[in-house]
């Protein structure tokens, strides 16, 4: 937790101050209900307006929205001095010096309880990270008060409903972690335009289709493992080239065939699709994946042979095809497919395949043809605009009008 926190104060600082708005430390009102907030000794003294909104949200919270804490971590949530409570990091306001709340850290608490609308009070936070309990519930609308959250983590909890539509609003948010909760339904595609470094979004109820403006987030680690898709695994993710290290597909009914713009992923380091309906060929161009050293397309329809130069990519570690129906193997695979890494599948001369009659009545179909799943062509990024001139336009004169010369005289 200290290199986060150490982080976290220097995202504070480079953000600088934000502006809170009208303070609310008397009640909070939120679709024009008014709350009663919790009371407050007049006798107490804070340093900042910032610290008194803080204690507000803060006691509101264990008052009144947390109903368990086995561990005790609120027990010395008591009194004015908030930056004193357990979990709870403050910094300092870059200008005006106030001290303000800017991180919240209950991972692993095992706390019960939700998350009140007075938490969005706390419009200076830059971290919240909440993982490993038992709150439930919505996320609050208010949290798009929070313009300065960068680390957002809700995942391994009891959280319901649609995704939650507020951390788009967010626009310092660039770490998402909403993994093992129940939240269900589509994923609005402006997700994929936000610049998210990480989104983690498994092990929910989402159920949508990859949207084919997939490939336009610029986030270096995406999992979206255990939900369901369906349909096309879009072309548009070669557009990741340049920022993509992990992608994780794992058991999202995807049903396409695998794009060559996968090749375009020359900075992935696990690419996991298993577990899915992906069909065809592997693509040749899996081998412009350069520093993968994770493959996993196990557990797919996929067909034909393994390319050559997939087994000879330089970082490849460990390489899982089992489960499909392969008939051909180079023998570079060996450095990489760990035991039983090509099982059942239709290869000859290796131990553990599918009889031979399951073999011959897949290939007795007709071949696949990927064109009839009507996947989103590949479109390339728009090139950068043009740089800004540095300076003020030089003057443009009025150019004199040249007359012809006259014709030649001919006699």
């Amino acid at each position: 937790m200290r290199t986060a926190v150490v982080l976290l104060l220097c995202f504070f600082a480079i953000a600088g101050s934000s502006v809170c708005g009208a303070r609310a430390a008397g009640v909070w009102a939120e679709g024009g209900r008014e709350m009663a907030a919790v009371e407050v000794d007049p006798a107490w003294r804070f340093p900042s307006p910032r610290l008194l909104d803080a204690y507000v949200a803060l006691q509101t919270w264990k008052q009144h929205a947390i109903f368990s804490d086995p561990n005790n971590l609120t027990g010395d949530w008591a009194g004015p001095g908030v930056c004193s409570y357990t979990g709870v990091y403050c910094a300092a306001v870059p200008g005006s010096g106030e001290l303000a709340v800017a991180g919240i850290d209950l991972n692993h608490g095992d706390i019960a309880g939700y998350l009140p609308s007075e938490l969005g009070l706390l419009c200076d936070l830059a971290l919240l990270h909440l993982n490993s309990n038992r709150f439930c519930g919505l996320v609050p609308d208010s949290f798009r008060r929070l313009i300065l959250l960068h680390e957002l983590d809700l995942s391994n909890n009891r959280f319901v409903g649609a995704f939650p539509a507020v951390v788009l609003d967010l626009p310092s948010l660039r770490f998402l972690d909403l993994r093992f909760n129940d939240f269900e339904g589509g994923v609005p595609r402006e997700l994929f335009d936000r610049p998210f470094d990480a989104i983690f979004l498994n092990h929910n109820r989402l159920r949508f289709q990859l949207p084919d403006n997939f490939g336009n987030s610029p986030v270096s680690v995406i999992v979206l493992a255990n939900n369901h898709f369906g349909g096309c695994l879009p072309a548009s993710l070669g557009n990741m080239s340049d920022t993509l290290n992990e992608i994780l597909l794992i058991n999202n009914g995807l049903n396409s065939c695998l794009p060559p713009e996968v090749g375009m992923l020359r900075e992935v380091t696990v690419f996991d699709v298993s577990f899915n309906a992906l069909v065809g060929p592997l693509p040749p161009e899996v081998a412009g994946m350069q520093k993968v050293e994770q493959l996993d397309v196990a557990h797919n329809l996929l067909s034909g042979t393994v390319p050559d130069a997939v087994c000879d990519l330089p970082r490849l570690k460990n390489f899982t095809f089992a489960y499909n129906f392969f008939t051909g193997e180079p023998p570079s695979c060996a450095r990489v497919v760990p035991a039983d890494g090509d099982r059942r599948n239709c290869l000859p001369n290796r131990p553990a395949q599918r009889m031979p009659q399951q073999c011959a009545a897949f290939y007795a179909r007709p071949p696949v043809d990927c064109a009839a799943f009507q996947c989103k062509p590949f479109v390339p990024p728009p090139p950068p605009p043009p740089p800004a001139y540095p300076g003020p336009l030089p003057p443009v004169y009025p150019m004199p009008y040249a007359s012809p010369p006259p014709p030649a005289h001919y006699r």
